[in-house]
Parts: structure tokens; sequence; C-alpha cells
């Protein structure tokens, strides 16, 4: 019967509007609005970039200047819901108000697609924000029409029973407004949440990371209840489905799901944290940021590595920074056999002492590990406090130290040399070929 009733009610509302088109006024209206649309266009190419120069100075205030671009591109629709106001101000003014029914119809629908329009470029994602604007202006143009309640009656109709539920697409439609626009909003504010929590200089930075992420997901998780729950839907009624589905996803998920957990543990236990130093198997760099699935390490060269986070809960991690960004470094190297080998540690540790990024308060050491084949083996330790900065470097520099110090005080750096020995056997012609190491 309510799908009856609201046929009929259709029928009757398109009636009157046939019985109105048949009057002159209508025309007359109709071609004053396309008259003031194209006045409006015609204007906004003059006006829209002069106003643009004045909105680029805008500094400092992204939010603000996003809302101001919006408005920009909308000058056309600015302009023409000026116009048409003036216009039907006027009219009004002079004439029945039911000769200007048109021009305000489509004075309301104009600032209903104005507001919505600049309403979505404010949303990040694109296809949500005309996915949303476009609902939001047909919702908004079935009440100015006066049909809202025909539309809602018809989509309620259309009904699928579920047991003792009865889902609707007009059910659908709501749910899937509400959530969109609830789950948006809690992005929103948990974005706002983690990065009012990431500025906090009281907490350590895997606290700050582990509150907002945690703020992030529960503000979506009661988002989504809410916006559920506000259309009539209830949530136990999806208990089996949800159960089915989540056993599914859970052997299809294995890998996602204890990325996740292993990344509240590493949170939980501060093992990592944003600006760490760390070392896993082959790649080496600084941490940049904790995900929910993965860690970014930047390295030396620039590369970006998305690491999951089971990785650093099953293998071995070294963090060079964990406790103290202290951390000691041995360059070993060889000399001569006639150098005097208490002068070679004296003037190694001054050739480390005089790279800039060798601790000097830490004094390094030089030891004499070995008599080699060919050299006196020597083993020199040193700290540096940066290791963010790279290791190969800092090697490279002290050796480079050390070939100038040993260079300039005549110590020699051997290298192992060969001796090649022909010999003629006797009563033949074949050659013997004897090695000889020499040092």
């Amino acid at each position: 019967m309510d799908l009856r009733n609201a046929v009929d009610e259709s029928l009757v509302w398109a009636r009157g509007w046939l019985d109105y088109a048949a009057t002159p006024w209508l025309l007359y209206q109709f071609v004053v609005v396309v008259l003031l649309f194209l006045a409006a266009k015609l204007l906004a190419r003059r006006v829209e970039p002069i106003l643009e120069d004045g909105a680029r100075r805008i500094k400092g205030h992204p939010g603000l200047l996003r809302v101001v671009i919006a408005l920009l591109r909308r000058t056309d629709w600015i302009l023409f819901t000026v116009f048409l106001l003036a216009v039907l101000t006027f009219l009004r003014s002079v004439t029945w108000p039911s000769r200007t029914y048109f021009i305000s119809i489509a004075f309301s629908l104009s600032v209903a697609w104005l507001f919505v329009s600049v309403l979505s470029r404010i949303i990040h994602n694109r296809l949500v924000a005309r996915t949303l604007g476009w609902l939001a202006w047909i919702f908004a143009a079935l009440v100015i029409l006066g049909i809202d309640d025909e539309a809602s009656v018809f989509l309620d109709s259309l009904a699928l029973p579920l047991g003792n539920f009865r889902l609707s697409a007009l059910t659908l439609v709501k749910a899937a407004l509400l959530l969109v626009a609830t789950v948006w909003l809690a992005v929103i504010v948990g974005n706002y949440v983690d990065e009012r929590v990431r500025s906090s200089e009281e907490l350590t930075p895997s606290i700050r990371v582990l509150i907002g992420k945690v703020a992030k997901i529960g503000l979506v998780l009661v988002a989504g209840t809410v916006a559920l729950s506000s259309v009539g839907i209830d949530l136990t009624a999806l208990t089996v489905f949800s159960g089915a589905v989540g056993v599914g996803l859970g052997f299809g998920l294995q890998k996602v799901v204890s990325n996740f957990i292993s990344g509240v543990i590493i949170l939980m236990d501060k093992s990592i944290k944003p600006g760490d130093t760390i070392s896993l198997e082959d790649t080496f760099g600084w941490i940049r940021e904790l995900r929910a699935r993965f860690v970014s390490v930047v390295t030396r060269d620039g590369r970006e590595y998305l690491i999951p986070n089971e990785d650093f809960i099953t293998q071995r991690v070294i963090n060079w920074s964990f406790s103290d960004n202290l951390v000691r470094l041995d360059v070993h190297f060889g000399v001569s056999y006639e150098a005097d080998p208490h002068k070679v540690s004296q003037l190694a540790v001054e050739a480390a002492i005089s790279v800039s990024r060798v601790e000097a308060d830490r004094r390094p050491v030089c030891w004499l590990t070995g008599f080699g084949e060919s050299s006196l083996d020597f083993v020199l330790r040193f700290w540096i406090h940066d290791p963010q900065q790279g290791l190969t470097n800092v090697r490279g520099k002290v050796l480079i130290a050390l070939w100038d110090t040993f260079k300039e005080h005549g110590i020699g750096i051997p290298y192992p040399h060969r001796e090649l020995i022909l010999k003629q056997a006797s009563g033949g012609s074949t050659a013997r070929l004897n090695l000889r190491n020499r040092r």
C-alpha cells in the first residue's frame, strides 16, 4: 500500500508540473535562468584569475588555502547563485510568488550544488569526494523538489528478508552514507590526535606511535559501529556471518595479522623507534616510520625499504642506537716487520683522532694481534656517536688517515711477493716451475 500511495502521489506531482509547464511564465523563468548562467560564466572568466592571484599569497595555512581554492573553482556557480537571488528578490516584489517558482527551485538547487561541491573538494580522496558529493546533492534535490518521501518509500520497498532482519535499499543507502561520513570524520580526528601526540616531548617515540595507531583504529571501529546502529542494523545478527568470514580471512591474511601483531609488540617493547639506526641482514639504515604492517628504513643511498614487522621479531636485528648512540668500530691493518710496533700503535691512535667523527673523549686503542706471513697485524678500535651518518665512510676516512701517517713516517704496508724460478732439466728440455713466496 505504501508503494501504491507513493506512485499515486508521484502522478499527482507530475500532473501539477505539467499544468505549470503549460503557462508562459515557466518559459520566461527558464530563459532568465539560462541568461543568468551564461552571464555568470562570462564574468567568472575575468574575476577568477584576479581572485586566485590574491589567494596564492596565503602562506602557512594549507587548510584555509584549500577551502579558498575550492571556492574559487566555483566562482561561476557563486555568481550564478547571487544573480538568481537578486532576480528572485526583485520578481517577488513586483509579481506573484507562483510566477517565480522555477527560479526559486533553480536557486535552491544551485545553493545545494555549491555547498556540496565545495565540501567535497576538501576531501583528499577524489572517488570518495565525488561519490559523497553526488549522493548528497541528489538527496538535497529530492528534498527541494518535494519528492523525498516518495523516493524513500520506493527504496524501502526494494527489500531482502534475512531471517528476522529486513534489508532494504533505503537502509543500504543510509548505512553507506553514514558509514562513509563517520569513518571520514573519525580519520580526521584520529590524524589530529596523532599529530598532537607526536608533538609531545613527554612521551617516548614508540609510545607516541602506539597511541596514535590505537586512537585511529579505535575511532574508525567506533564510527562504523555507530553508523550501522543508527540505521537500525542489529550487529548481533551478523555474528554468524562475521564469524565465518573471520575464519576465512584468518587463513588468507595470516601474514597481515602477524605483521600487525608484531608491530604492536615492537611499539610496546620499544625495541626500535623512529630515528634508530639498524642493520637487518644486508640492509643498513635508519628508521623513518613505524606503520601497522611494515617499518620504513632509509639507507645511505636514499633507498627506502619497507620491511615487514614480523622480520624484526623473528630475525636477528642490530640496533646501533638502542640504548646509546656510541658505537665502537674496528679497523684491521698490517705493517712491515721492519717497523717498530710501539710507534705504529701510537701513530695509528693519532691518525684515528684526526678524523672528525671519531670520539676524542673515548681515546682509540691499537693492539698487535699477530705475526702474519708478511706483516705485523694490528687492530685499531675507535668510537663514533653518529652511526646514522654511515659506517663505511668513517672506516674509509680512518684508513686514509693511517695511509698518510705511515707514508709520512716511512712505515711500509707490505704485500705478498711471488718469485718464479725456471730450471732446465738435465738430459731433456722439460722446464720445472718453482714458486717461492718472499716477504
